[in-house]
């Protein structure tokens, strides 16, 4: 074999190499086309979830494998005619450095059903779409932004920031970490009966409600009903600060 023979040998096995390991650690991607009202669910164990509304008809939804391990998780696709269902599988008993990172665009003017975006460990972001969203992380944080319709987030170690621009629906709403900060923003018109708690940590709001502090201890709370009281707004935390504000 020639040196030149050898040179191209080894750029042709180095592009396979290239070609191999996009294609592991990138192994999942698809497209679907759900009418308004249709669901929404990415439940994600080790890895970021995000969804961002685009200007566009179609959900584009990209998997990106990551970590020593990448080969032995898998994507299961339990997606139907009116439902877009996404989550991971791993081995049993598998001690694996996997993770997958979720990357989901959605037409923003269409009305979903978001009744379930997820992750045991990794942040979950949700940006300028339209509809009810429900978003959790287990270890993570939790941030929701220009929203139009409802929202309900939670935590158990991480901070939970909503921001809603426009509120649709009527539907009460929840907002709640164990071990970290609530941050809520909502519309001056806020029409909802509130209720606030925080068991080591302070209360700051906009809205016209007041805020008691137990003389023994450290336990904040708030309640009161803002215009007709139409739905319910409940926000907590065990160990972190509440605050509700205008955009």
């Amino acid at each position: 074999m020639s040196k030149k023979q050898f040179r191209l040998s080894i750029i042709a096995s180095l592009a396979v190499l290239a070609v191999a390991g996009t294609a592991s650690a990138q192994d999942f991607q698809k497209s679907y086309r759900l009418a308004s009202g249709g669901q929404i669910h990415i439940g994600n164990i080790s890895g970021d979830v995000r969804v961002t509304g685009y200007d566009g008809d179609s959900i584009n939804v990209k998997g990106t494998k990551k970590g020593r391990d990448r080969d032995k998780v898998e994507v299961e696709d339990k997606s139907t005619d009116g439902r877009v269902e996404l989550g991971v599988h791993y081995p049993k008993r598998c001690e694996c450095d996997a993770s997958i990172q979720f990357e989901v665009q959605v037409p923003r003017s269409v009305n979903y059903d978001f009744d379930g975006i997820s992750s045991v460990s990794g942040d979950v972001e949700i940006s300028g779409v339209t509809g009810r969203v429900h978003a959790s992380a287990v270890s993570g944080d939790v941030r929701v932004k220009n929203v139009s319709g409802s929202v309900s987030a939670s935590a158990v170690s991480g901070d939970v920031e909503v921001v809603v621009d426009r509120l649709e629906g009527g539907d009460d709403m929840k907002f709640s970490s164990v071990s970290g900060d609530v941050s809520v923003k909502l519309p001056a018109s806020l029409d909802a009966d509130v209720d606030m708690s925080s068991m080591s940590g302070s209360i700051k709001t906009d809205f016209a409600i007041e805020v008691r502090t137990e003389k023994y201890g450290s336990r904040s709370s708030a309640r009161a009903k803002l215009g007709e009281g139409s739905a319910r707004l409940k926000m907590s935390s065990v160990s972190g600060d509440l605050s509700l504000r205008h955009p």
